[in-house]
């Protein structure tokens, strides 16, 4: 064989592995490292995350202890609501339970469906905020400019590190249909 021949078989061969590795990437970033990391949040609690289902009642109230609990609200700059927390924050007993609500409103003429993502800081403190009843369970439907309530129902386990007199409870709410995003 000539030098070009060689030279063009050897492109070839170097074109075929770089898709073969960006092919590789890509599986590895879209296909493994989500599963991994939801496994990394649940046992550590990284990224203030809480449980994902509804937790069960085991501790006995502290009524020397008192927590403030703060709720911050959040709706991404394109979702069309309303959503915002009744009170901006309550004072707690560990082992008590409580109940909030948030109110959220849907902004356009149509039906939509929204889910609202949950985080708590400090992160220690997201192993200890209990959720009993939550509308981030679900997606929550709204028809066209409804307006409603949805419950909190929420412990802080007595556990909570002492350390710990402030917890902040953030939802971000948003639109669940992706073809609503808009291109800045």
């Amino acid at each position: 064989m000539n030098e070009p021949q060689e030279q063009m078989i050897s492109n070839k061969a170097l074109t075929l592995r770089l898709f073969a590795m960006a092919l590789g990437m890509f599986a590895f970033g879209f296909l493994v490292l989500p599963p991994l990391y939801e496994v990394f949040c649940e046992i550590t609690g990284f990224g203030g995350r809480t449980n994902a289902a509804a937790a069960q009642i085991v501790a006995a109230p502290d009524e020397s202890r008192e927590i403030r609990i703060e709720f911050v609200t959040n709706v991404y700059d394109y979702a069309p609501w309303e959503f915002a927390a009744d009170v901006d924050s309550m004072i707690v007993n560990p082992g008590r339970m409580y109940y909030a609500t948030f109110t959220a409103r849907n902004l356009t003429a149509g039906d939509r469906v929204a889910q609202a993502v949950p985080s708590v800081t400090p992160v220690t403190a997201s192993k200890h905020f209990k959720k009993i009843e939550c509308f981030c369970f679900t997606n929550q439907a709204f028809a066209a400019n409804e307006a409603r309530a949805m419950p909190l129902q929420f412990i802080v386990d007595p556990e909570l590190p002492d350390y710990v007199d402030t917890v902040t409870l953030q939802y971000t709410f948003f639109d669940t249909e992706k073809s609503h995003v808009t291109s800045r």
